[in-house]
């Protein structure tokens, strides 16, 4: 099979396609033939430490590799077909479409891999493509988990969404609406119309308008980039507003602990952990048309390189697809 190889740290270009043995699940795995996966922000601190910030510098070389990368496969979504099952296997049979998430293992860019049963997988909509399927549990699921389990979102709450068109905000103003909040959402000129069809009340251009100009006015501000900080947009919150910061630093994690302490204005973050549940759930919102993938571009497996170059920049809307199995 072929497979993205990732053999040294560097520039996108060291990335290799190779022919590798095609894995065989265990009694308790399935074989997925993957049709389309993602370049994500994940895939790429995993591959050169992109985005990650000083202060977890060494811990993630700890954990990808000091000198060489440990992770010899990227990829941390996907969709699929399971073509084959091992013995033990209950819930899924030869011939499903599902997507999913390898999580921590990565492996999806490759023509195959394999997943246990109780994995992060659920059946495809049958209305979404394979790329678009691909695209959801990473951003989706960062959304989700800082809205609702750090923020609490409530009906009725105001919200303002910085990042609104990127790969975790583009779900972050659709699941917001679906809590019943009223969100403002942030981006370039550009984006603005996007963001509004995705459920946006009202849409801001930071190019044109500074955002924090306003008082008191939300309950929640969630940064989904990294690009501000709780310093600058306190004064947005109300008096018990929450920042929530989907990048942490030094200054995050101390503002953390020290707001936790504290009456009034929150700072909150953490890592999302992949839940089976989760994916359920974004399953009926898909199928009842509450949540749908925004895709900037596509690129076929043997051109990731250049879909790296591009997600690096910082500047995607939505999300980036990679076409394994091209059907045209």
């Amino acid at each position: 099979m072929k497979a993205i190889l990732h053999s040294k740290f560097g520039p996108p270009d060291e990335l290799q396609v190779k022919e590798i043995d095609k894995p065989v699940p265990r009694d308790n795995e399935v074989l997925i033939k993957i049709h389309a996966t993602t370049v994500t922000s994940t895939d790429c601190n995993a591959r050169n430490f992109t985005f990650v910030p000083k202060i977890f510098k060494l811990p993630s070389r700890l954990f990808f590799g000091i000198f060489r990368p440990k992770i010899n496969i990227l990829g941390i979504d996907l969709a699929g077909e399971i073509e084959e099952v091992g013995k033990d296997i209950k819930k899924f049979k030869k011939g499903d479409q599902i997507f999913g998430t390898t999580g921590i293992a990565f492996g999806s860019h490759a023509e195959y891999t394999c997943m246990p049963e109780d994995g992060v997988l659920s059946i495809k909509p049958s209305s979404m493509a394979w790329e678009e399927a691909a695209a959801v549990f990473l951003g989706a699921h960062t959304a989700l988990f800082f809205l609702r389990d750090k923020g609490n979102i409530q009906a009725g709450q105001k919200i303002l969404i910085y990042g609104a068109s990127g790969g975790i905000g583009t779900f972050a103003v659709q699941l917001a609406k679906y809590f019943g909040a009223k969100v403002t959402g942030v981006c370039s000129t550009t984006n603005l119309k996007m963001v509004k069809s995705l459920g946006a009340d009202k849409v801001i251009d930071y190019t044109k308008k500074d955002f924090t100009s306003q008082s008191g006015t939300y309950d929640l501000v969630f940064d989904t980039i990294g690009k501000t900080s709780f310093s600058q947009c306190k004064s947005l919150l109300k008096k018990k507003g929450v920042f929530l910061t989907a990048s942490m630093g030094l200054p995050e994690i101390i503002q953390i602990m020290w707001t936790s302490m504290t009456g009034g204005k929150k700072v909150k973050g953490g890592v999302a952990v992949e839940r089976v549940e989760d994916i359920y759930f974004f399953t009926k919102l898909i199928r009842a048309g509450k949540l749908k993938s925004v895709i900037d571009r596509c690129y076929p497996l043997e051109e990731i390189a250049e879909a790296f170059q591009y997600v690096e920049k910082g500047h995607k809307k939505g999300n980036v697809a990679i076409v394994v199995i091209n059907k045209k």
